[in-house]
Protein backbone atom coordinates (compact mmCIF):
# COMPACT_ATOMS: atom_id res chain seq x y z
CA UNK A 1 0.00 0.00 0.00
CA UNK A 2 3.07 2.24 1.03
CA UNK A 3 3.52 3.02 -3.01
CA UNK A 4 -0.33 3.26 -3.86
CA UNK A 5 -1.64 6.93 -4.86
CA UNK A 6 -4.81 9.30 -4.28
CA UNK A 7 -6.49 11.21 -6.60
CA UNK A 8 -7.95 14.51 -6.17
CA UNK A 9 -10.86 15.91 -8.22
CA UNK A 10 -11.70 19.86 -7.95
CA UNK A 11 -14.92 20.80 -10.66
CA UNK A 12 -14.62 24.48 -9.36
CA UNK A 13 -16.40 27.24 -10.52
CA UNK A 14 -14.04 28.48 -13.59
CA UNK A 15 -11.85 25.01 -13.64
CA UNK A 16 -11.59 21.59 -12.94
CA UNK A 17 -7.81 20.63 -11.01
CA UNK A 18 -6.95 17.14 -11.13
CA UNK A 19 -4.28 15.85 -8.73
CA UNK A 20 -2.38 12.80 -7.87
CA UNK A 21 -1.11 12.25 -4.47
CA UNK A 22 1.00 9.86 -3.14
CA UNK A 23 -0.01 8.60 0.59
CA UNK A 24 2.73 11.31 2.04
CA UNK A 25 -0.33 13.21 0.14
CA UNK A 26 2.83 15.19 -1.66
CA UNK A 27 1.81 15.87 -5.44
CA UNK A 28 2.67 12.89 -8.39
CA UNK A 29 1.56 14.80 -11.19
CA UNK A 30 -1.76 17.27 -11.64
CA UNK A 31 -3.69 18.86 -14.37
CA UNK A 32 -5.94 21.65 -15.12
CA UNK A 33 -8.84 22.54 -17.23
CA UNK A 34 -10.77 25.67 -17.99
CA UNK A 35 -14.35 25.59 -17.92
CA UNK A 36 -15.81 29.05 -19.97
CA UNK A 37 -18.62 30.31 -17.83
CA UNK A 38 -21.61 32.56 -19.82
CA UNK A 39 -23.63 35.25 -18.57
CA UNK A 40 -26.86 35.35 -21.07
CA UNK A 41 -28.58 38.30 -19.52
CA UNK A 42 -28.66 40.22 -16.45
CA UNK A 43 -27.97 37.89 -13.41
CA UNK A 44 -27.57 34.63 -15.19
CA UNK A 45 -24.99 32.76 -14.65
CA UNK A 46 -24.19 29.11 -16.78
CA UNK A 47 -22.15 26.49 -18.05
CA UNK A 48 -22.13 23.43 -20.03
CA UNK A 49 -22.73 20.27 -18.43
CA UNK A 50 -20.95 18.69 -21.26
CA UNK A 51 -17.65 20.90 -21.15
CA UNK A 52 -17.74 19.83 -17.32
CA UNK A 53 -17.65 16.37 -17.95
CA UNK A 54 -15.20 16.83 -21.10
CA UNK A 55 -12.72 18.86 -18.75
CA UNK A 56 -12.84 16.14 -15.51
CA UNK A 57 -12.48 13.11 -17.73
CA UNK A 58 -9.62 14.89 -19.72
CA UNK A 59 -7.90 16.03 -16.85
CA UNK A 60 -8.13 12.67 -14.85
CA UNK A 61 -7.05 10.92 -18.47
CA UNK A 62 -3.55 13.08 -18.13
CA UNK A 63 -2.65 12.35 -14.70
CA UNK A 64 -2.98 8.83 -15.23
CA UNK A 65 -1.10 8.63 -17.86
CA UNK A 66 1.53 10.00 -16.24
CA UNK A 67 4.95 8.12 -15.87
CA UNK A 68 5.16 8.61 -12.11
CA UNK A 69 1.65 6.94 -11.94
CA UNK A 70 2.44 3.43 -13.86
CA UNK A 71 2.07 0.45 -11.77
CA UNK A 72 0.79 2.31 -8.82
CA UNK A 73 -2.62 1.17 -7.92
CA UNK A 74 -4.89 4.46 -7.05
CA UNK A 75 -6.73 3.52 -3.69
CA UNK A 76 -9.16 6.03 -4.10
CA UNK A 77 -10.53 8.69 -5.41
CA UNK A 78 -12.41 11.91 -4.12
CA UNK A 79 -14.48 14.35 -5.83
CA UNK A 80 -15.96 17.52 -4.90
CA UNK A 81 -17.46 20.34 -6.97
CA UNK A 82 -18.81 23.89 -6.86
CA UNK A 83 -21.89 23.34 -4.15
CA UNK A 84 -24.98 25.38 -4.86
CA UNK A 85 -24.65 24.70 -8.50
CA UNK A 86 -27.58 22.82 -10.44
CA UNK A 87 -28.72 21.30 -13.85
CA UNK A 88 -31.60 18.31 -14.91
CA UNK A 89 -30.92 15.47 -17.06
CA UNK A 90 -32.26 12.50 -18.81
CA UNK A 91 -32.45 8.96 -16.46
CA UNK A 92 -32.13 6.52 -19.04
CA UNK A 93 -29.63 8.55 -21.73
CA UNK A 94 -27.73 10.83 -19.72
CA UNK A 95 -28.09 13.89 -21.73
CA UNK A 96 -28.45 17.42 -20.02
CA UNK A 97 -31.99 19.08 -19.99
CA UNK A 98 -30.41 22.20 -18.98
CA UNK A 99 -27.87 24.27 -18.45
CA UNK A 100 -25.65 23.55 -15.10
CA UNK A 101 -27.37 26.89 -13.14
CA UNK A 102 -24.46 28.57 -11.60
CA UNK A 103 -24.80 29.43 -7.60
CA UNK A 104 -23.90 33.08 -8.38
CA UNK A 105 -26.99 32.90 -10.24
CA UNK A 106 -30.03 35.16 -9.53
CA UNK A 107 -33.13 34.12 -12.01
CA UNK A 108 -35.38 32.47 -9.63
CA UNK A 109 -35.20 35.53 -6.76
CA UNK A 110 -38.38 37.10 -7.95
CA UNK A 111 -40.05 32.69 -7.45
CA UNK A 112 -38.37 33.22 -4.11
CA UNK A 113 -41.00 36.29 -2.67
CA UNK A 114 -43.40 33.84 -2.94
CA UNK A 115 -42.06 30.79 -1.08
CA UNK A 116 -42.90 29.89 2.70
CA UNK A 117 -41.06 32.05 4.64
CA UNK A 118 -41.15 29.24 7.47
CA UNK A 119 -38.72 27.70 4.82
CA UNK A 120 -35.79 29.65 6.44
CA UNK A 121 -36.67 28.14 9.98
CA UNK A 122 -36.82 25.20 8.69
CA UNK A 123 -33.77 24.81 6.63
CA UNK A 124 -31.99 27.18 9.01
CA UNK A 125 -30.51 29.19 5.86
CA UNK A 126 -32.27 32.55 4.41
CA UNK A 127 -34.25 32.32 1.44
CA UNK A 128 -31.52 33.41 -1.11
CA UNK A 129 -30.89 32.93 -4.95
CA UNK A 130 -27.68 31.47 -3.96
CA UNK A 131 -29.28 28.21 -2.86
CA UNK A 132 -29.53 25.39 -4.81
CA UNK A 133 -33.44 24.74 -3.49
CA UNK A 134 -34.82 27.60 -6.31
CA UNK A 135 -32.40 26.95 -8.92
CA UNK A 136 -33.99 23.59 -9.24
CA UNK A 137 -37.63 24.42 -8.33
CA UNK A 138 -37.00 27.30 -11.34
CA UNK A 139 -35.96 24.49 -14.16
CA UNK A 140 -39.17 22.65 -13.53
CA UNK A 141 -41.24 25.31 -15.68
CA UNK A 142 -38.77 24.31 -18.53
CA UNK A 143 -40.49 22.50 -21.51
CA UNK A 144 -36.94 19.61 -21.62
CA UNK A 145 -37.36 19.02 -18.15
CA UNK A 146 -41.00 19.17 -17.65
CA UNK A 147 -41.31 16.52 -20.93
CA UNK A 148 -38.39 14.08 -19.05
CA UNK A 149 -40.48 14.31 -15.88
CA UNK A 150 -43.97 13.27 -18.01
CA UNK A 151 -41.89 10.30 -18.78
CA UNK A 152 -41.05 9.41 -15.41
CA UNK A 153 -37.12 9.74 -16.53
CA UNK A 154 -35.76 13.12 -14.45
CA UNK A 155 -33.14 13.66 -12.82
CA UNK A 156 -32.17 16.66 -11.05
CA UNK A 157 -29.16 17.49 -8.82
CA UNK A 158 -25.53 19.36 -7.95
CA UNK A 159 -22.93 18.70 -10.11
CA UNK A 160 -21.40 15.91 -8.43
CA UNK A 161 -24.31 14.06 -9.09
CA UNK A 162 -24.63 14.35 -12.49
CA UNK A 163 -20.52 13.59 -12.51
CA UNK A 164 -20.42 10.57 -10.93
CA UNK A 165 -23.60 8.57 -12.24
CA UNK A 166 -21.96 9.71 -16.41
CA UNK A 167 -18.37 8.41 -14.87
CA UNK A 168 -19.83 4.96 -13.80
CA UNK A 169 -20.58 5.42 -10.38
CA UNK A 170 -24.48 5.42 -8.55
CA UNK A 171 -26.93 8.47 -8.86
CA UNK A 172 -26.33 9.92 -5.35
CA UNK A 173 -24.76 13.24 -3.69
CA UNK A 174 -23.31 13.16 -0.11
CA UNK A 175 -24.47 14.86 3.16
CA UNK A 176 -22.21 17.93 3.24
CA UNK A 177 -23.71 18.66 -0.23
CA UNK A 178 -27.70 18.49 0.65
CA UNK A 179 -26.84 20.70 3.80
CA UNK A 180 -26.63 23.57 1.54
CA UNK A 181 -29.86 22.77 -0.80
CA UNK A 182 -32.22 24.18 1.57
CA UNK A 183 -33.96 20.69 1.25
CA UNK A 184 -32.72 19.68 4.47
CA UNK A 185 -33.34 20.43 8.33
CA UNK A 186 -29.74 21.78 9.75
CA UNK A 187 -29.32 17.90 11.77
CA UNK A 188 -31.63 16.11 8.93
CA UNK A 189 -29.69 13.43 7.15
CA UNK A 190 -32.60 12.67 4.23
CA UNK A 191 -34.49 15.25 1.88
CA UNK A 192 -37.50 17.04 4.40
CA UNK A 193 -40.90 16.04 2.59
CA UNK A 194 -41.86 19.97 4.24
CA UNK A 195 -39.13 21.49 2.47
CA UNK A 196 -39.62 19.51 -0.98
CA UNK A 197 -43.18 20.17 -1.08
CA UNK A 198 -42.46 23.99 -0.40
CA UNK A 199 -40.50 24.36 -3.73
CA UNK A 200 -42.73 21.88 -5.86
CA UNK A 201 -39.46 18.76 -5.78
CA UNK A 202 -40.22 15.01 -5.49
CA UNK A 203 -37.49 13.17 -4.11
CA UNK A 204 -37.35 10.57 -6.88
CA UNK A 205 -35.84 13.19 -9.43
CA UNK A 206 -32.88 13.86 -6.45
CA UNK A 207 -30.40 11.49 -5.61
CA UNK A 208 -30.19 9.68 -2.73
CA UNK A 209 -28.11 11.01 0.28
CA UNK A 210 -25.01 9.20 1.68
CA UNK A 211 -21.79 9.68 3.29
CA UNK A 212 -19.31 12.34 2.25
CA UNK A 213 -15.99 9.20 2.49
CA UNK A 214 -16.22 5.22 2.33
CA UNK A 215 -16.57 2.88 -0.27
CA UNK A 216 -18.84 4.97 -2.81
CA UNK A 217 -18.50 2.98 -5.85
CA UNK A 218 -16.22 2.95 -8.87
CA UNK A 219 -15.47 5.33 -11.76
CA UNK A 220 -14.72 4.52 -15.20
CA UNK A 221 -13.83 5.79 -18.55
CA UNK A 222 -13.02 4.62 -21.79
CA UNK A 223 -10.50 7.52 -21.66
CA UNK A 224 -9.17 6.20 -18.61
CA UNK A 225 -6.57 3.65 -18.01
CA UNK A 226 -7.58 1.96 -15.05
CA UNK A 227 -11.07 2.20 -13.08
CA UNK A 228 -10.64 4.06 -9.78
CA UNK A 229 -12.88 3.45 -6.50
CA UNK A 230 -14.50 6.67 -5.91
CA UNK A 231 -13.85 7.16 -2.13
CA UNK A 232 -15.06 10.62 -1.27
CA UNK A 233 -17.56 12.80 -2.74
CA UNK A 234 -18.86 16.43 -1.12
CA UNK A 235 -18.53 20.35 -1.81
CA UNK A 236 -15.31 21.99 -2.43
CA UNK A 237 -15.40 24.50 0.36
CA UNK A 238 -15.47 21.39 2.71
CA UNK A 239 -13.01 19.75 0.59
CA UNK A 240 -10.73 23.00 1.33
CA UNK A 241 -11.88 22.87 4.88
CA UNK A 242 -10.04 19.66 5.26
CA UNK A 243 -7.23 20.68 2.84
CA UNK A 244 -6.31 23.57 5.23
CA UNK A 245 -6.44 21.18 8.22
CA UNK A 246 -8.70 23.23 9.84
CA UNK A 247 -10.07 19.94 10.91
CA UNK A 248 -10.91 20.53 14.60
CA UNK A 249 -13.77 22.41 16.18
CA UNK A 250 -12.82 26.43 16.56
CA UNK A 251 -10.27 26.41 14.00
CA UNK A 252 -11.11 28.18 10.89
CA UNK A 253 -10.21 28.65 7.20
CA UNK A 254 -10.59 30.68 4.16
CA UNK A 255 -10.73 29.71 0.75
CA UNK A 256 -10.23 32.91 -1.76
CA UNK A 257 -11.08 32.03 -5.31
CA UNK A 258 -13.75 33.63 -7.99
CA UNK A 259 -15.80 34.18 -4.10
CA UNK A 260 -14.12 33.76 -0.74
CA UNK A 261 -15.58 31.26 1.12
CA UNK A 262 -15.39 30.69 5.13
CA UNK A 263 -15.78 27.87 6.94
CA UNK A 264 -15.03 27.12 10.49
CA UNK A 265 -15.50 24.09 12.57
CA UNK A 266 -18.22 23.82 15.36
CA UNK A 267 -18.83 21.39 17.85
CA UNK A 268 -22.43 20.12 16.84
CA UNK A 269 -25.11 22.25 14.39
CA UNK A 270 -24.18 25.31 15.61
CA UNK A 271 -26.60 28.85 14.43
CA UNK A 272 -25.39 32.22 13.91
CA UNK A 273 -27.22 34.95 12.88
CA UNK A 274 -26.37 35.41 9.15
CA UNK A 275 -24.42 32.38 8.96
CA UNK A 276 -25.09 29.37 7.26
CA UNK A 277 -24.71 25.79 9.55
CA UNK A 278 -23.57 23.29 6.97
CA UNK A 279 -22.44 19.93 7.37
CA UNK A 280 -18.48 19.46 6.79
CA UNK A 281 -18.68 16.25 6.40
CA UNK A 282 -20.29 12.48 6.98
CA UNK A 283 -18.33 9.81 7.61
CA UNK A 284 -20.05 6.10 7.31
CA UNK A 285 -21.89 3.81 9.96
CA UNK A 286 -20.97 0.51 10.21
CA UNK A 287 -23.64 -0.94 7.89
CA UNK A 288 -22.33 0.36 4.89
CA UNK A 289 -22.26 -1.44 1.78
CA UNK A 290 -18.36 -2.65 0.14
CA UNK A 291 -17.36 -1.78 -3.26
CA UNK A 292 -19.20 -4.57 -4.33
CA UNK A 293 -22.41 -5.01 -2.44
CA UNK A 294 -25.63 -4.35 -4.14
CA UNK A 295 -27.41 -0.77 -3.87
CA UNK A 296 -30.95 0.18 -3.85
CA UNK A 297 -31.83 0.96 -7.68
CA UNK A 298 -32.56 4.44 -8.14
CA UNK A 299 -36.44 5.52 -7.99
CA UNK A 300 -36.99 2.93 -5.35
CA UNK A 301 -38.40 5.02 -2.23
CA UNK A 302 -39.03 2.75 -0.35
CA UNK A 303 -35.68 1.44 -0.48
CA UNK A 304 -34.27 4.26 0.97
CA UNK A 305 -36.83 4.88 3.65
CA UNK A 306 -36.52 1.27 4.91
CA UNK A 307 -35.67 0.75 8.76
CA UNK A 308 -32.13 -0.28 7.28
CA UNK A 309 -31.15 2.52 5.45
CA UNK A 310 -32.33 4.57 8.31
CA UNK A 311 -29.97 2.92 10.31
CA UNK A 312 -27.04 3.99 8.39
CA UNK A 313 -27.70 6.88 7.96
CA UNK A 314 -28.24 7.26 12.04
CA UNK A 315 -24.82 5.93 12.49
CA UNK A 316 -23.29 8.52 10.09
CA UNK A 317 -20.20 10.30 12.01
CA UNK A 318 -21.46 14.01 10.99
CA UNK A 319 -18.71 16.47 11.63
CA UNK A 320 -20.19 20.19 11.44
CA UNK A 321 -19.30 23.77 10.54
CA UNK A 322 -20.33 27.71 10.21
CA UNK A 323 -20.08 28.87 6.90
CA UNK A 324 -20.21 32.27 4.98
CA UNK A 325 -19.25 33.44 1.71
CA UNK A 326 -18.18 36.58 -0.16
CA UNK A 327 -19.35 36.21 -3.40
CA UNK A 328 -17.42 38.31 -5.56
CA UNK A 329 -13.34 38.42 -5.06
CA UNK A 330 -11.48 36.91 -8.16
CA UNK A 331 -14.53 37.92 -10.03
CA UNK A 332 -14.32 41.42 -8.94
CA UNK A 333 -10.59 41.48 -10.18
CA UNK A 334 -11.11 39.90 -13.66
CA UNK A 335 -14.36 42.19 -14.24
CA UNK A 336 -12.51 45.58 -13.05
CA UNK A 337 -9.69 44.55 -15.21
CA UNK A 338 -11.26 43.26 -18.53
CA UNK A 339 -14.73 44.84 -17.81
CA UNK A 340 -14.04 48.19 -16.95
CA UNK A 341 -10.32 47.65 -18.83
CA UNK A 342 -8.43 49.00 -16.12
CA UNK A 343 -5.80 46.33 -16.44
CA UNK A 344 -4.81 44.01 -18.89
CA UNK A 345 -5.39 40.80 -16.41
CA UNK A 346 -6.23 40.79 -12.46
CA UNK A 347 -3.08 39.88 -12.02
CA UNK A 348 -1.98 43.31 -13.37
CA UNK A 349 -4.31 45.19 -11.34
CA UNK A 350 -3.32 43.25 -8.16
CA UNK A 351 0.28 44.39 -9.44
CA UNK A 352 -0.82 47.99 -9.77
CA UNK A 353 -2.66 47.66 -6.72
CA UNK A 354 0.99 46.93 -4.62
CA UNK A 355 2.64 50.11 -6.63
CA UNK A 356 -0.22 52.47 -5.63
CA UNK A 357 -0.19 51.18 -1.99
CA UNK A 358 -3.33 52.94 -1.01
CA UNK A 359 -6.58 53.59 -2.17
CA UNK A 360 -6.67 57.21 -2.22
CA UNK A 361 -10.09 57.41 -0.61
CA UNK A 362 -12.01 54.67 -3.01
CA UNK A 363 -14.05 52.50 -1.50
CA UNK A 364 -15.98 49.21 -3.22
CA UNK A 365 -18.62 47.37 -2.56
CA UNK A 366 -17.70 43.48 -4.22
CA UNK A 367 -21.64 42.71 -4.68
CA UNK A 368 -21.47 41.51 -8.18
CA UNK A 369 -23.31 38.55 -7.72
CA UNK A 370 -24.82 40.25 -4.54
CA UNK A 371 -23.46 40.47 -0.91
CA UNK A 372 -23.67 37.34 1.07
CA UNK A 373 -23.05 36.76 4.75
CA UNK A 374 -23.54 37.27 7.43
CA UNK A 375 -25.56 40.97 5.53
CA UNK A 376 -27.73 38.90 2.69
CA UNK A 377 -28.84 41.38 0.27
CA UNK A 378 -29.01 39.81 -2.84
CA UNK A 379 -30.48 43.02 -4.68
CA UNK A 380 -27.19 44.50 -3.47
CA UNK A 381 -25.38 45.70 -6.23
CA UNK A 382 -21.56 46.92 -6.87
CA UNK A 383 -20.27 50.07 -5.47
CA UNK A 384 -16.80 52.35 -6.58
CA UNK A 385 -17.18 55.14 -4.36
CA UNK A 386 -14.64 58.29 -3.84
CA UNK A 387 -13.72 59.00 -7.40
CA UNK A 388 -11.70 61.97 -8.47
CA UNK A 389 -9.33 62.99 -10.50
CA UNK A 390 -6.35 61.91 -8.65
CA UNK A 391 -7.84 58.32 -8.41
CA UNK A 392 -5.42 55.81 -10.39
CA UNK A 393 -6.31 52.01 -11.54
CA UNK A 394 -4.28 50.43 -9.01
CA UNK A 395 -5.75 52.91 -6.35
CA UNK A 396 -9.12 51.21 -7.10
CA UNK A 397 -7.68 48.01 -7.23
CA UNK A 398 -6.32 48.41 -3.67
CA UNK A 399 -9.61 49.20 -2.65
CA UNK A 400 -10.94 45.96 -4.17
CA UNK A 401 -8.62 44.03 -2.31
CA UNK A 402 -9.53 46.24 0.76
CA UNK A 403 -13.17 45.50 0.55
CA UNK A 404 -12.03 41.47 0.14
CA UNK A 405 -10.23 41.79 3.24
CA UNK A 406 -13.30 43.32 4.82
CA UNK A 407 -16.11 41.38 3.98
CA UNK A 408 -13.70 38.21 5.41
CA UNK A 409 -13.52 40.11 8.14
CA UNK A 410 -17.61 40.85 8.46
CA UNK A 411 -17.87 37.07 8.25
CA UNK A 412 -15.31 36.04 10.88
CA UNK A 413 -16.63 37.95 13.36
CA UNK A 414 -19.79 36.63 12.79
CA UNK A 415 -18.74 33.39 13.51
CA UNK A 416 -18.13 34.96 17.00
CA UNK A 417 -14.82 33.58 16.80
CA UNK A 418 -13.03 36.45 15.80
CA UNK A 419 -11.30 36.88 19.38
CA UNK A 420 -10.93 33.30 20.57
CA UNK A 421 -9.67 32.22 16.71
CA UNK A 422 -5.68 31.81 17.03
CA UNK A 423 -5.13 32.40 13.39
CA UNK A 424 -7.18 32.28 10.10
CA UNK A 425 -5.71 29.70 6.80
CA UNK A 426 -5.70 30.67 4.18
CA UNK A 427 -5.68 29.47 0.58
CA UNK A 428 -6.57 29.35 -2.67
CA UNK A 429 -5.28 31.50 -6.11
CA UNK A 430 -5.72 34.48 -4.52
CA UNK A 431 -4.18 33.62 -1.72
CA UNK A 432 -0.94 34.21 -3.81
CA UNK A 433 -1.19 37.91 -3.30
CA UNK A 434 1.00 39.50 -0.94
CA UNK A 435 -0.90 42.70 -0.75
CA UNK A 436 -4.30 41.29 -0.03
CA UNK A 437 -2.71 38.55 2.58
CA UNK A 438 -1.51 41.40 4.46
CA UNK A 439 -4.83 43.68 4.32
CA UNK A 440 -6.41 40.60 5.50
CA UNK A 441 -4.11 39.76 8.36
CA UNK A 442 -4.70 43.74 9.62
CA UNK A 443 -8.31 43.50 9.14
CA UNK A 444 -9.01 40.70 11.63
CA UNK A 445 -5.80 41.63 13.57
CA UNK A 446 -5.07 37.88 13.24
CA UNK A 447 -2.20 36.06 11.83
CA UNK A 448 -3.10 34.07 8.75
CA UNK A 449 -1.43 30.51 8.08
CA UNK A 450 -0.64 30.23 4.33
CA UNK A 451 -1.29 26.75 2.78
CA UNK A 452 -1.15 25.29 -0.47
CA UNK A 453 -2.97 27.08 -3.40
CA UNK A 454 -5.07 24.21 -4.19
CA UNK A 455 -5.92 22.86 -0.98
CA UNK A 456 -9.25 22.17 -2.43
CA UNK A 457 -7.93 19.17 -4.41
CA UNK A 458 -5.41 18.18 -1.77
CA UNK A 459 -8.56 17.95 0.43
CA UNK A 460 -10.67 16.00 -1.82
CA UNK A 461 -7.47 13.50 -2.15
CA UNK A 462 -7.60 13.81 1.56
CA UNK A 463 -10.59 12.64 2.39
CA UNK A 464 -10.60 10.21 -0.07
CA UNK A 465 -7.57 8.49 1.60
CA UNK A 466 -9.82 8.37 4.99
CA UNK A 467 -12.64 6.66 2.84
CA UNK A 468 -10.31 4.26 1.24
CA UNK A 469 -8.64 3.32 4.86
CA UNK A 470 -5.24 4.80 3.89
CA UNK A 471 -5.64 6.99 7.03
CA UNK A 472 -7.50 6.53 10.34
CA UNK A 473 -9.85 9.77 10.48
CA UNK A 474 -9.73 13.27 8.95
CA UNK A 475 -7.45 14.44 12.01
CA UNK A 476 -4.54 11.84 11.14
CA UNK A 477 -4.53 13.04 7.30
CA UNK A 478 -4.38 16.22 8.77
CA UNK A 479 -0.92 15.71 10.51
CA UNK A 480 1.00 14.81 6.85
CA UNK A 481 0.27 18.36 5.34
CA UNK A 482 3.22 21.06 5.72
CA UNK A 483 2.60 23.61 8.76
CA UNK A 484 2.73 26.91 5.82
CA UNK A 485 4.18 30.13 6.38
CA UNK A 486 2.42 33.01 8.84
CA UNK A 487 1.38 36.76 7.58
CA UNK A 488 1.62 38.19 11.19
CA UNK A 489 -0.52 41.37 11.48
CA UNK A 490 0.40 45.02 11.64
CA UNK A 491 0.54 46.56 15.10
CA UNK A 492 -2.44 49.40 14.26
CA UNK A 493 -5.38 48.06 16.06
CA UNK A 494 -6.76 51.97 16.39
CA UNK A 495 -6.36 52.43 13.21
CA UNK A 496 -8.09 48.87 12.22
CA UNK A 497 -11.54 49.93 14.72
CA UNK A 498 -11.67 53.15 12.84
CA UNK A 499 -11.57 51.58 9.48
CA UNK A 500 -13.65 48.71 10.10
CA UNK A 501 -16.81 51.85 11.36
CA UNK A 502 -16.26 53.07 7.91
CA UNK A 503 -16.25 50.02 6.12
CA UNK A 504 -20.04 48.78 8.09
CA UNK A 505 -21.35 52.20 7.75
CA UNK A 506 -20.26 52.10 3.98
CA UNK A 507 -22.04 48.67 3.32
CA UNK A 508 -25.05 49.97 5.22
CA UNK A 509 -25.31 53.08 2.70
CA UNK A 510 -24.40 50.99 -0.28
CA UNK A 511 -26.08 47.90 -0.35
CA UNK A 512 -29.79 49.92 0.22
CA UNK A 513 -30.06 47.51 3.90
Amino acid sequence: MSDGLLLGIDEGTTAVKVALFDLRLRVVAQSRREVPVSHPGPGLVEQDPLLILEAVTDAVAEVLMHSGSRGREVLGAGIDHQGESVLAWHARSGAPLSQVIVWQDKRQEEMLAGIDPLVQERSGLPLDPYFSAGKLSWLLGTPEVDSAREQGALRMGTVDAFLVERLGGRFATDLSTASRTQLIEPCGRDWDEQLLRAFGLQRQWLPPIRPSFGALGVLRSERWPVCVPLTAQLVDQQAALAGSGAVRPGELKATYGTGVFVLGRTRDAARAPGLLPTVAWAGPGATQPGPGEAQPAHGSQGARDEPAATREADAWEVAYALDGGVFSAGSLLDWLAGGLGLADSAGELARAAAGAGESAGVMVLPALAGLGAPWWAPRARGVIAGLHAGVTAGNVGWAALEAIAWRVADIVEAMGQGDAARELRVDGGLARDKTLLALQADALGLPLRVGEPDGTVLGAAMLAGVGAGVFADVEAAAKLLPAGRVVQPGPRAAERAAARERWRGFVRASATL
